[in-house]
């Protein structure tokens, strides 16, 4: 029996004014549940070595989330080839080099390519890198009029001027709030930055972007444990890393990947997935991402999955609204990245992502950094906001609102001097 497509779209506004109404802001509504140990395997062994974390523990634990939460790629994909587009050696005012390099991949004979924007300071040779996704366009996050503008599909946003979901001169500079290019590049640092809509248009429709390109004959979705568009944007971020090995400008073993809401997650599982990554940034990924899932504080994983059903895999699904029964939670996808340097950041006005989730998940992550003999989170209370902690796992809540801003950038800047320079 075929449901109206009337009653469809009734009994999604239904379900997602339940959501929202149920929607918890208040600790004291936050339900008990037990924090899984990430040094006890699901047999019940507990881990007291990093050999047995390397070898048992870690091994178990990433499975799992491969499974249940972000899916498995179906095959690996090398570069078919890379072209730069366009270079410049005296970019940013003679501040930096400017490279735009597109990488292609090719498979089934379909085709597939996205570009990096890469700015490397003159000052520095073979700099650490900070790489990361943006939102809108390689050409939003700079006024440099020589960055070229993505033909690649795109939300539309009327305040930058993005209609028919089409990127154009008029949105060029529209981001360069949230990337700090000149503060990195004086530090010493390089930048990359991907568009993501490159490497897969954030729609629900996986027939598109990479995805289709892995599809077995007459597959058009990912099977139940296959990756979703998160899975897909961190594999492109692995795919810049293959790139980096082979580029002579770039030092590959310091590239710390970093993402913001939706890409946080994605760098989040970058970086437990490619361990060629030197550090992770987290930056206000909230549900999926940084924050503690069985906590159900702000948004959920039933609301996520309402609201973006593309994003994780369809395995995923059935701890909807059922919290309690996941084995894991995002404070072991954290533990995942250990014992490389990892910094989760917050806003206090951002109790969507759920602030204290994501300290508590850096907090109970830290047991697995310790036994690196690593500095984790040592306190269960959270920093006074804007008072960062800037050990090997990091963390800070600032004043202010879903965002990334210069004092983000700032604090992320102070912390890789310590541990890649």
């Amino acid at each position: 029996m075929k449901i109206p497509v009337l009653l469809t779209i009734l009994l999604f506004l239904v379900s997602m004014s339940i959501s929202k109404a149920q929607t918890i802001y208040n600790e004291n509504e936050v339900p008990l549940f037990e924090v899984p140990n990430p040094l006890i395997t699901f047999k019940g062994k507990t881990i007291s070595t990093t050999a047995d974390w390397e070898k048992l523990r870690r091994p178990e634990l990433h499975a799992f989330f491969k499974d249940n939460v972000y899916g498995r790629v179906p095959k690996n994909l090398k570069i078919d080839s890379y072209h730069i587009l366009e270079q410049d050696d005296n970019a940013l005012n003679g501040k930096a080099l400017r490279r735009q390099v597109e990488l292609t991949f090719t498979h089934n004979n379909k085709k597939l390519s996205f570009t990096i924007l890469l700015y490397l300071p003159k000052h520095v040779k073979n700099a650490a890198l900070f790489l990361g996704y943006n939102f809108y366009g390689n050409h939003t996050i700079t006024e440099d009029e020589a960055v070229i503008i993505s033909s690649a599909w795109s939300n539309n946003n009327e305040e930058f001027g993005i209609e028919n979901n089409t990127l154009t001169a008029a949105s060029r500079g529209k981001r360069t709030n949230r990337w700090a290019i000149e503060k990195i590049i004086n530090a010493g640092y390089g930048l990359a930055t991907i568009y993501y809509g490159e490497v897969d248009p954030d729609k629900n429709d996986l027939s598109d972007g990479i995805h289709h390109l892995l599809y077995s004959e007459n597959q058009n979705q990912p099977k139940l444990e296959e990756w979703g568009s998160i899975a897909a944007w961190a594999w492109g971020l692995s795919k810049a890393m293959d790139y980096f090995e082979i580029n002579p400008e770039v030092d590959a073993s310091k590239v710390i990947v970093f993402g913001h809401s939706r890409l946080g997650k994605s760098a989040l599982w970058a970086g437990a997935n490619d361990q060629r990554f030197a550090g992770v940034i987290s930056n206000n990924s909230g549900c999926g991402g940084a924050s503690m899932s069985k906590r159900t504080f702000g948004e959920t994983i039933a609301v996520i999955n309402e609201r973006f059903p593309h994003w994780f895999c369809t395995n995923f699904k059935e701890y909807n609204n059922n919290e309690g029964a996941l084995a894991v939670d995002q404070h072991q996808l954290l533990a995942l990245i250990a014992p490389r340097p990892l910094y989760v950041a917050s806003a206090k006005e951002d109790r969507w992502a759920d602030p204290k989730g994501e300290f508590l998940s850096t907090k109970y992550a830290s047991s697995v950094y310790e036994l690196y003999g690593k500095k984790g989170i040592g306190n269960m209370e959270m920093p006074n906001t804007n008072s960062p902690i800037h050990n090997t796992v990091a963390y800070h809540i600032r004043t202010g609102k879903h965002d990334v801003t210069d004092y983000d950038w700032e604090q992320y800047i102070k912390w890789a001097n310590t541990h890649f320079k």
